[in-house]
């Protein structure tokens, strides 16, 4: 009979929990992915901001989370694999009506593919107009009051200080806005725009610096967002670095993170 060393039956125990540590260590990792897929998928996705259009607001260079159940799911806000609407067929599960005031990112309605992010204000059946800078909703001028100037970049890149002011929506919600142009920028006095139903109306708060709702989508503008393109509510800023400072750059961080932006709320 062949009898086994000790030296053999240790080798043998510790192969064996070298193996069993290996799988946990791939089930962690595993398990840990399907986490965050099922986080980001459901629940929060990050975004960049590429572009000053919501200046005060959002800065170039903010990171920020996205609540996607915040307005419920369509087939524009889960990815392909968990497609539920069909193209043609429009429609959201667990929907709920985003409020006035609200930084929204939505898939852009002439392509359905570019994400863009906005301040809603305009809700189905708003009557939305700008006369000489100022916003009219349902032939009530919103009321705004000036406050210190925004040191900002005008349409050539230069320096410059623009006009702020804190605005006041209808339903109480209070943002700060800049007007580069003054109040008689291209897009400062419109016509009245009509919501249709089951669509919003976005803006941005750098008002002579945004492509928004003020200008149709055939004409390289937003239009009116159909509900279903909405993603979700801007939530929670969680990293923001200077404009001219790729993310990447990490031994750059102590002198171009901004760190008073972090964990701050978006409203």
């Amino acid at each position: 009979m062949t009898q086994m060393s000790d030296k053999s039956v240790k080798a043998g125990a510790t192969a064996v929990k070298k193996e069993e540590g290996w799988w946990e260590t791939v089930k962690v990792i595993v398990e840990a992915l399907l986490i965050a897929l099922v986080v980001r998928t459901l629940l929060f996705q990050p975004f960049n901001i590429p572009s000053g259009s919501l200046v005060p607001t959002l800065l170039v260079g903010d990171y920020l989370f996205v609540s996607k159940y915040a307005y419920g799911y369509s087939h524009f806000s889960l990815p392909g694999f968990l497609d539920l609407f069909p193209q043609a067929i429009p429609g959201r599960v667990f929907a709920s009506q985003p409020k006035r005031g609200d930084i929204i990112v939505f898939k852009l309605p002439s392509d359905g593919q570019t994400d863009y992010i906005k301040r809603l204000i305009g809700l189905p059946g708003d009557k939305i107009q700008v006369q000489h800078g100022r916003l009219i909703i349902n032939g009530e001028m919103v009321p705004r009051e000036p406050i210190a100037p925004y040191a900002t970049v005008n349409h050539f890149g230069r320096p410059e200080e623009a006009p702020r002011y804190l605005e006041t929506l209808p339903n109480g919600v209070k943002h700060e806005i800049i007007q580069i142009d003054g109040d008689e920028g291209t897009f400062d006095n419109t016509r009245v725009y009509e919501v249709p139903p089951g669509h919003y109306f976005m803006m941005g708060d750098n008002r002579d610096n945004s492509s928004d709702s003020r200008l149709a989508g055939d004409q390289g503008g937003v239009g009116y967002v159909p509900f279903e393109n909405l993603i979700g509510r801007g939530e929670l800023i969680f990293f923001s670095i200077g404009d001219d400072t790729p993310a990447w750059q990490v031994w750059k961080w102590p002198w171009t993170v901004r760190w008073d932006r972090i964990f701050q709320r978006v409203h």
